[in-house]
């Protein structure tokens, strides 16, 4: 099963930013060239323990959509999404947050598994892992973006 693994150092408290990687609203602004919408389960605010949240985007071509529920949480440091329903076989991302003198590592762990047999290990070996690892990057830029600056007001204001 592949894994992408990312650690993004964002210059804020760790509440903020576990906060903000729990947000439907800011996940929506960082894809929203890919016109991601939550359809159904948590669409709004702070998505907690057990919830789930339905996701409906463009994504290699194709409209796709992805149920995922939140399986553990540990305020601030961890919280893990797993997919429930979807396109790939397994799916299961884990972020995990360290406070340190300057801020807050955040770190991604990310496990799939494509469809589709041999042909899908061969597209996941050939772009989808790459694609998906572009995909998280661009998240944690919009996160570290609004944490580092005054728009994490915008987004956490009465959204505990």
């Amino acid at each position: 099963m592949p894994i992408i693994h990312l650690t993004t150092f964002i210059a804020a408290p760790i509440e903020r930013v576990f906060d903000l990687s729990r947000s439907i609203e800011l996940h929506k602004k960082s894809m929203a060239h890919h016109n991601e919408q939550a359809v159904a389960g948590t669409t709004m605010g702070l998505i907690n323990l057990n919830e789930t949240v339905t996701w409906k985007a463009k994504h290699l071509m194709r409209t796709r959509v992805l149920q995922v529920q939140i399986t553990a949480m540990e305020k601030p440091f961890s919280f893990t999404d797993e997919m429930k329903k979807g396109d790939f076989k397994k799916m299961k991302h884990e972020h995990h947050f360290k406070a340190i003198e300057n801020g807050t590592l955040m770190i991604d762990v990310f496990y799939y598994e494509a469809p589709y047999g041999g042909l899908g290990k061969f597209f996941s070996g050939l772009y989808l892992s790459a694609y998906l690892e572009k995909l998280l990057e661009q998240r944690n830029t919009v996160i570290k973006e609004y944490a580092e600056s005054s728009k994490w007001k915008h987004v956490l204001d009465n959204k505990q």
